[in-house]
């Protein structure tokens, strides 16, 4: 049986570049980051500060594929699944973050669902940042 999410993979091209990004633009902060283990492997996970319980992988492939399945894991940098941050103030982040430089592919909008924006990272991987508007649920929205 599955009992929890506990790390979620992005594959990046440069991985200290990428720990730069999500932690100086974000404001994430490293949690793990081990090259001793494996030659040539750099395990290096990211997250919310304060989150304990899922952490993000940035994966740089390359150690455990063939050169073909290197290929073909970087030619989907920029191409993940959109992810959801909470926060709870989503035009002050959206200001904050537009400071530093993070890219968002339009304004914050005003949803059913609380108040959200879009944004990239610096490889094209977009992410959503969201607060939540209390209380919501699915029947709201059905009328």
């Amino acid at each position: 049986m599955i009992s929890k999410l506990a790390h979620v993979s992005i594959i990046v091209r440069d991985l200290d570049e990428a720990l730069k990004w999500y932690t100086e633009v974000l404001g994430l902060e490293k949690r793990a980051d081990d090259s001793g283990v494996i030659p040539d492997f750099r395990w290096l996970t990211v997250a919310p500060k304060g989150q304990k319980d899922v952490e993000i992988v940035l994966f740089k492939p390359g150690v455990f594929q063939d050169k073909e399945a290197t290929k073909t894991l970087l030619e989907r940098v920029g191409q993940g699944t959109m992810w959801m941050f909470q926060t709870d103030d989503c035009r002050k982040e959206y200001e904050t973050l537009s400071a530093k430089g993070a890219k968002f592919l339009g304004p914050t909008q005003e949803v059913p669902w609380g108040i959200q924006a879009i944004f990239e990272d610096l490889y094209g991987n977009q992410f959503g940042m969201l607060e939540t508007a209390a209380p919501w649920s699915r029947s709201e929205l059905d009328g």
